[in-house]
């Protein structure tokens, strides 16, 4: 394949129009608000995020690389088709039910990243394990798409994949670096707008070649291939709603989503912009549907590409450049490669920043240095920034199993973090005991029922499994639900069972060496009166939703047997007067 110069130079044009907007956006941060919330205004944008960009950057975080990449090869492989391309309709289910049950109280809250509930209620050592599955996440996720970029940039312009990976992540952690959320959210606004430009102007010059059959006959006809509206097998059901329930529940805990969710100015404002991006993912869905159907409409041995087909190839992932490449015009297809890359930098962005968010607030500040200046704060920030850019970069131009590592990640977000989001929201009288034994049973269920992608055999043979290619058993049993139910419900008995066992007299007060439910003025507990000074979670912040200032501290929070002990205490009695 040729090198293509008109086509790099477009690359180049596009990236330096992102790094110039994300520039103009620090500067912007800079004019915004005082110096000494700087840190705040770093990762949740001074809380005055607007409706029009909330709803891009929220909508820009979730239609990703991995979201328009995999929605097109969902569609093109023979088999799956329309009914597997999930992530469509279960990321947008995801934003309406955290939009209708997980926004408002979220952000009435004043917290200021997803982890400050769990170290709230559960201190600080539970917070620490659960940054594990959502760091693992955040990270595993920036080095598939950054892996995902490069292969489809070397197949358009034909230079060289770990250049295309290394200069995107710089860029990408570059804006990020020197603006945060603010910088993030206005090149999101404009990544999202070539994403829809890029993709809708090349699908009418790839469905008007003239070897693309009609897509209407070939969703319901055998033509080249399985009909590309596909259909899901008796036997699948279960896996299909396995996969189904992790992407709309799993894919609310996540500090990407949660950052857009309490950056909003109020928490009407939140639930809104959640539904707005719920829109949003379903309207951008649609060109990557019709690319993937126009790909099993093709006969290949009639274009450039020749024969085999890329399903024979083994490059069914890469169906959405490929027609590209060999379907549109030139000048299309680089068009549409600046869509491509957009949808990778607008996900990879928020995944750093997500990530050395927590790590700054929730690990540095909150339990190594409670009296961390907001300056250092901000350094912290961003040499976090440079360090989980650079990892995810290495990850992805050296690790053979990206992908592998972030499904696993991925439902352990699911498994571990959703229930433990439930338990700390709504559950009242869940305690420190019984989060790490339900983190444990859903880490081991999961970890037992084996992972193809990284060749790990299952321990646990649910009924249903069968051996695939390379003998690794593949499970047919919803295990990923039954692993986060149980982790929910462990979560609750072991609460109520150590409150019980501990207040009954019936275990002695010494033997609560979490401080969990017996010992009242620890110095645990007191670290969880640190989440709510008038320092971290200002009151004002909460005016947008109106709270009642007449209500002691323990009302506020929805799990009060936590707090009953500290009502009286004079540190959180300031907090209140203030």
């Amino acid at each position: 394949m040729a090198f293509h110069v008109e086509g790099l130079v477009a690359i180049v044009v596009f990236y330096l129009a992102i790094l110039a907007v994300g520039i103009w956006a620090a500067w912007k941060t800079k004019n915004t608000g005082s110096e000494g919330d700087r840190s705040e205004a770093i990762i949740v944008g001074g809380r005055d995020i607007g409706l029009l960009v909330g709803g891009f950057t929220m909508t820009a975080t979730w239609v990703g690389g991995g979201y328009i990449n995999g929605t097109a090869e969902a569609v093109y492989v023979p088999g799956y088709g329309l009914a597997w391309a999930q992530a469509p309709i279960g990321y947008s289910l995801s934003l309406v039910l955290g939009g209708l049950f997980f926004a408002k109280p979220m952000r009435s809250k004043g917290y200021v990243t997803m982890l400050d509930p769990f170290q709230q209620l559960y201190g600080k050592r539970m917070g620490g394990l659960l940054f594990i599955p959502a760091l693992m996440g955040e990270m595993f996720w920036a080095a598939a798409i950054f892996s995902a970029l490069g292969a489809t940039i070397s197949v358009i312009i034909d230079i060289n994949v770990n250049i295309s990976v290394i200069v995107s992540a710089l860029i990408a952690t570059m804006y990020t670096l020197v603006g945060g959320l603010y910088s993030v959210a206005y090149t999101d606004v404009v990544q999202l707008f070539c994403i829809f430009l890029g993709l809708w102007i090349s699908v009418p010059f790839a469905m008007s070649h003239p070897a693309v059959t009609d897509i209407g006959l070939t969703a319901v006809h055998k033509v080249y291939q399985a009909p590309w509206l596909g259909s899901v097998n008796s036997l699948d059901i279960y896996t299909w709603l396995d996969n189904f329930l992790l992407l709309t529940l799993g894919g609310i805990p996540w500090q990407a989503y949660f950052q857009r969710v309490l950056s909003s100015s109020s928490a009407t404002y939140a639930q809104v912009l959640s539904f707005l991006a719920a829109f949003g993912c379903l309207v951008m869905a649609l060109p990557a549907v019709l690319i993937g159907a126009i790909g099993a409409s093709t006969a290949w041995n009639q274009t450039e590409y020749g024969v085999p087909d890329p399903m024979t190839k083994k490059e069914a992932d890469m169906i959405l450049p490929i027609v590209l490449q060999y379907l549109c015009p030139v000048y299309i297809s680089f068009f549409g490669l600046g869509a491509v890359s957009a949808a990778v930098m607008s996900s990879a962005d928020s995944s750093i920043l997500s990530a050395s968010s927590m790590f700054a607030r929730n690990i540095y500040q909150l339990s190594f240095r409670q009296n961390a200046s907001d300056r250092e704060i901000v350094w912290v920030m961003r040499i976090t920034v440079f360090l989980f850019g650079a990892s995810a970069t290495a990850m992805a131009l050296l690790a053979s199993s990206v992908y592998g590592l972030w499904y696993l990640s991925s439902d352990l977000v699911y498994i571990i973090i959703f229930p433990q989001l439930l338990c700390v929201l709504f559950i009242k009288g869940t305690n420190t005991y019984g989060a790490i034994a339900g983190y444990l049973f859903g880490l081991v269920l999961r970890i037992t029922g084996g992972e193809p992608y990284l060749y790990l055999q299952p321990l646990i043979y649910y009924p249903g499994c069968y051996p695939d290619e390379n003998n690794i058993y593949i499970q047919r049993f919803p295990f990923k639900t039954l692993a986060m139910l149980t982790s929910f419900f462990t979560n609750i008995i072991v609460s109520y069972l150590a409150k019980y066992l501990f207040e009954s007299g019936t275990l002695p007060p010494k033997l609560d060496f979490l401080d969990a439910v017996v010992a009242r003025y620890s110095r645990e507990h007191m670290d969880k009166a640190t989440l709510v000074k008038s320092d971290n979670i200002v009151l004002n912040e909460l005016a947008p939703v109106n709270p009642r200032h007449s209500l002691t501290l323990s009302s506020t929070f929805t799990n009060k047997e936590a707090f009953n002990y500290v009502d009286s205490s004079p540190e959180l009695s300031n907090t209140e007067d203030n």
